[in-house]
């Protein structure tokens, strides 16, 4: 019994701490979608277990986003499947990790139509009544644009 209260209070004080982020940027954010509209100063911490995007006005942290490996958390009251995000705040039509490999500057659509720049790296991908991408990634910046579902996400760092 003496070792199962000692478990479970290590557990409480160790499985609820934040990971130890590995990257942290600072950013002037713009996250909008049909369903919300979000722009102002932020950041993107990283680590290998996760990725969390919080947007601020006036010192508060007005809009937080916590990507696991199979979920996203929207300012820590409501977890859903990357799936369910998608279908609710992006298109049902993006791969599960489009947020996740937007946010860390990655590709998406498995690198479907990219093209390497000096800085970076573009991608232009459509299908006709789904989606209309177009999607760079330099430097300091990344830019997201959909125009079929209204969703524009741009992330200028360091600034």
């Amino acid at each position: 019994m003496k070792k199962t209260i000692i478990f479970l209070m290590l557990w409480l004080i160790y499985g609820c701490n934040e990971p130890t982020y590995l990257k942290e940027n600072s950013a002037f954010i713009i996250f909008k979608t049909p369903t919300f509209k979000y722009a102002d100063m932020g950041f993107i911490y990283q680590s290998p277990q996760q990725t969390k995007l919080q947007i601020y006005a006036n010192a508060q942290a007005i809009m937080s986003l916590k990507l696991t490996q199979d979920s996203i958390c929207m300012s820590a009251l409501e977890c859903m499947t990357k799936k369910r995000f998608n279908k609710q705040v992006l298109s049902s039509q993006y791969p599960d990790n489009i947020l996740q490999d937007i946010l860390n500057a990655k590709p998406i659509f498995a690198k479907k139509d990219i093209k390497y720049t000096q800085q970076g790296f573009a991608q232009e991908l459509k299908k006709q009544n789904s989606y209309n991408i177009k999607y760079k990634v330099s430097k300091n910046k990344i830019e997201f644009i959909d125009t079929i579902n209204h969703i524009t996400i741009k992330i200028i760092k360091d600034i």
